[in-house]
């Protein structure tokens, strides 16, 4: 049975959203075990009326609610009742559980992650890996995209490790081709610390390192991982979701505008709602955090069930994969220094 918590009240949609897309998840999968967390008479209210398997579904009373404007090191002293902190602890106590997602505040999951959960043997330190669509129908994660704002070459390889595993584990990509964040393509780009990364990353025959990439190409499909320090990652990727949101807007905005166009637009209906739904985040489940040594999935903060629900697959299939113990095991191949 693979046992995974929901922290309940975390994100705008909440707790409908991840209460509903935890259950999806369940109705999937036939050794799912759901943990819940969050003010019990809310969740069974929601619960009440629902076909479920209440036998796989367990209730754990947790009612403080951690506001995204709340800093991450007053969260994890002040509100051990909140339902991340303590399905975040409950993560770290008890053996049988084996991942948790959450939407709520990505500052105190971070922190609550690696000063309470830990990190798998080797790992410097954790990162995001957010997926993305290509435009030739596949995807693309991005690590890091918000973790460490400042990295070292080999946090950067290890980024890569981690990626590509998680890549060729979890969306079966078969040996996955990992491109590095750059300003250009030649290998002598960038500063110092990219430099002497892409000597690293050429260096580690565990990966399918191809190159340098520029920002522009990342959905261009010729890439399956970009590795990245967390600050330009996390710029990248919504830099890019919120161009495609924008577009979305002005084309509808431009349809609207002339009679011929609506006519036009009419005849095109499912190919424009085939493209709105290939560009929705929602579809994409969240950001993994690559390197703890239990599975944590951080999804968007809009998230909706649909979101909630991929999220809970990410968690299942690094569990099943058994991710963690594969990463462990390339990592402790190289030397490592603690940053």
């Amino acid at each position: 049975m693979i046992k995974i918590i929901i922290d309940c009240f975390g994100g705008d949609h909440s707790p409908e959203a991840n209460i509903d897309g935890a259950l999806a998840a369940m109705a999937k999968m036939p050794d799912l075990y759901l943990i819940l967390t969050g003010d019990e008479k809310t969740i069974k209210d929601h619960l009440n009326g629902k076909t479920y398997d209440a036998d796989r579904v367990e209730i754990v009373h947790a009612p403080e609610v951690i506001g995204c404007d709340e800093r991450p090191i007053d969260v994890i002293r002040l509100k051990r009742e909140s339902s991340m902190i303590k399905a975040v602890r409950l993560l770290r106590d008890r053996d049988d559980i084996n991942a948790m997602v959450s939407t709520g505040s990505t500052g105190a999951l971070v922190a609550a992650a690696l000063t309470r959960i830990g990190r798998v043997k080797g790992v410097i330190r954790p990162a995001f890996c957010p997926i993305l669509p290509t435009m030739n129908g596949g995807i693309v994660g991005i690590c890091d995209s918000g973790a460490n704002v400042e990295v070292t070459p080999d946090h950067l390889r290890q980024f890569a490790i981690m990626a590509s595993l998680y890549m060729e584990q979890v969306y079966g990509i078969e040996k996955p081709r990992v491109a590095m964040l750059n300003v250009g393509k030649e290998a002598e780009k960038g500063d110092e610390i990219r430099q002497k990364a892409y000597i690293l990353l050429q260096e580690t025959p565990e990966i399918n390192f191809v190159g340098n990439m520029e920002s522009r190409d990342l959905l261009s499909g010729n890439y399956d991982v970009v590795v990245c320090d967390g600050f330009s990652g996390n710029v990248l990727v919504k830099t890019t979701e919120g161009t495609a949101l924008e577009l979305l807007k002005k084309l509808k905005k431009d349809i609207y505008s002339r009679g011929i166009y609506k006519l036009g637009a009419l005849l095109m209906k499912r190919m424009f709602m085939e493209e709105k739904e290939f560009m929705n985040y929602q579809n994409y489940g969240g950001s993994v955090l690559l390197g703890t040594s239990k599975t944590v999935v951080k999804g968007h903060g809009s998230s909706k069930a649909v979101a909630v629900e991929k999220c809970v697959e990410q968690a299942y299939k690094m569990e099943v994969s058994a991710l963690s113990s594969k990463m462990e095991e390339i990592i402790m191949r190289y030397e490592h220094y603690e940053y």
